[in-house]
């Protein structure tokens, strides 16, 4: 395995969404964590952890349902999503930093330590993964070799290539978001996604007129349609009233500018693309 490049803490990307305080949503516990990687060369893989107000040891070996991995890039849409799955539905988010972007197997060992590092902190069994751009091949190999653990996939601009683990997720459910006018990856990657599926599992797929690679322009709407899909698949139904609704849609960031400068300043765009 090659060298890793890790990145500084500071670059990981803001703990909370720059709005949070002002719509009286009280944020998580967020703080910054290392997760040991069992790899050839035991690494370790930076991350973000959001953890619930309400987390309650004693109950987590009973309800394990309450607990969920989230796989996603580090800033945009992912920073208010992680608050709003962490107080809202009591779900512990991790926000996990690949070692090496766009390396595959690397990340694969990357999401198996988020597991164990889960699993050992907060006694999760089930998981959900959300990932974004190249995020959805490790997402759906990793899927599609623990079909106990892991209870759906959801991405946002999925590349195609490397994701024919999404053929072994039926009949998990899977969610694809993508915009018609992101000029990285075609919406065509999402119907082809789609296709791959197959017809056996719940499937969904979502695109957004015009929107770009980030979905800097449906984000909120984005965001909602991702929280009540994890809902689902951990069982957790009963707690989407329309109260929850309502504050799982509410735009923690207010301006696209700002959601395309902090993915620009987390790095989330390197390896040449652009919005």
């Amino acid at each position: 395995m090659t060298s890793i490049q890790r990145r500084s803490i500071p670059t990981l990307g803001p703990l909370h969404p720059p709005n949070v305080e002002k719509h009286a949503v009280k944020p998580s516990i967020a703080r910054h964590v290392q997760i040991r990687v069992s790899d050839p060369l035991d690494h370790s893989v930076q991350a973000i952890l959001h953890e619930p107000h309400s987390y309650n040891a004693m109950q987590a070996s009973y309800d394990l349902s309450t607990f969920l991995f989230k796989l996603t890039g580090l800033r945009g849409i992912y920073t208010s999503l992680a608050d709003k799955l962490a107080v809202l539905l009591s779900i512990p988010c991790i926000r996990l930093d690949y070692r090496q972007p766009g390396t595959t197997q690397c990340c694969i060992f990357d999401i198996l330590g988020a597991f164990t590092y889960l699993s050992r902190h907060f006694s999760s069994s089930r998981f959900v993964l959300v990932g974004w751009s190249f995020g959805g091949a490790p997402c759906f190999t990793v899927a599609s070799r623990e079909p106990q653990r892991v209870r759906g996939v959801a991405t946002i601009a999925s590349q195609t290539a490397g994701t024919v683990g999404i053929t072994k997720l039926a009949p998990r459910p899977v969610l694809l978001l993508h915009g018609t006018g992101d000029r990285v990856l075609s919406y065509l990657c999402a119907k082809s996604l789609y296709h791959e599926y197959g017809t056996e599992g719940q499937r969904e797929m979502e695109l957004y007129e015009g929107d770009d690679h980030g979905l800097t322009m449906n984000a909120p709407e984005a965001e909602q349609r991702i929280f009540k899909f994890v809902a689902r698949c951990l069982e957790l139904e009963s707690l989407l009233d329309r109260e929850v609704s309502d504050k799982a849609r509410q735009d923690l960031v207010e301006s696209r500018e700002e959601r395309i400068r902090e993915m620009e300043m987390g790095r989330d765009l390197e390896g040449g693309e652009k919005i």
